[in-house]
């Protein structure tokens, strides 16, 4: 797999997960010196190959092949949960069928100390150097799970004694007046038509982010980072 841009290439090499780096012809001397600084072995190559190995211009002038990012077990999250002695808080997304949207939760899920990200196999973003890009470097220190029936899955957290809020324009409850003080999984659903029947059907309690302006509703992964924090300031007050 390759992934593109400066940032998320040097958080790879620094975390020694880079095989190759790739680096166009004229950058910046500056930047070939931070690489070297940091011990970065790289080769120079002409722009052009970057823009037809990434299929984009935008990647800053480097890439870096790595490996791909391993697929964690449908039950890791609870069990990085019960190692850490907290209680469970999992993202489960429902239809985000963006990249960019996808890396950015698994940011927003990692920085705010959820335990893993779920989402069904068919109907989401893949794990591509997109999302990967996105992620800024969460997509390799969170577990990212992906399962075939979204719904059943919700079934098994619910048995294992985890409350399934989903995020509705909708919900009948306010953010501000859901109870966090459990194991807790929150859904999120496509920005075009948001949670499906069945998982809506499957969801403990619908809660509604409140809004203030004219706009209807949020972004995914903006509305994924209010509900993650919302979830852990209630539980540290």
């Amino acid at each position: 797999m390759w992934i593109y841009g400066r940032n998320p290439v040097l958080e790879a090499a620094r975390e020694g997960e880079v095989r190759r780096v790739l680096v166009a012809r004229g950058v910046e001397r500056k930047f070939l010196k931070q690489l070297e600084a940091e011990g970065i072995r790289y080769q120079l190559v002409p722009r052009i190959e970057l823009d037809q190995l990434v299929r984009t211009t935008r990647h800053q002038g480097i890439v870096a092949e790595v490996a791909e990012v391993p697929l964690a077990d449908p039950e890791e999250p609870l069990r990085r949960a019960e190692a850490r002695g907290e209680l469970p808080l999992l993202v489960l997304l429902d239809g985000v069928t963006d990249p960019r949207n996808y890396g950015a939760i698994l940011r927003s899920a990692e920085a705010l100390g959820a335990h893993g990200v779920v989402s069904e196999t068919r109907r989401s973003a893949p794990l591509s150097p997109v999302a990967i890009k996105a992620s800024a470097g969460a997509a390799r220190r969170i577990p990212v799970v992906q399962v075939p029936n979204l719904p059943r899955y919700i079934e098994d957290l619910k048995n294992a004694g985890v409350w399934v809020y989903g995020l509705a324009g909708e919900g009948e409850v306010a953010l501000e007046e859901a109870d966090y003080d459990r194991p807790l999984a929150w859904v999120v659903g496509s920005e075009g038509s948001g949670l499906r029947r069945l998982v809506r059907e499957r969801c403990d309690q619908l809660v509604h982010i409140p809004l203030r302006g004219r706009t209807p509703s949020l972004n995914a992964a903006v509305a994924a980072g209010i509900a993650l924090h919302w979830a852990q300031a209630a539980r540290r007050g």
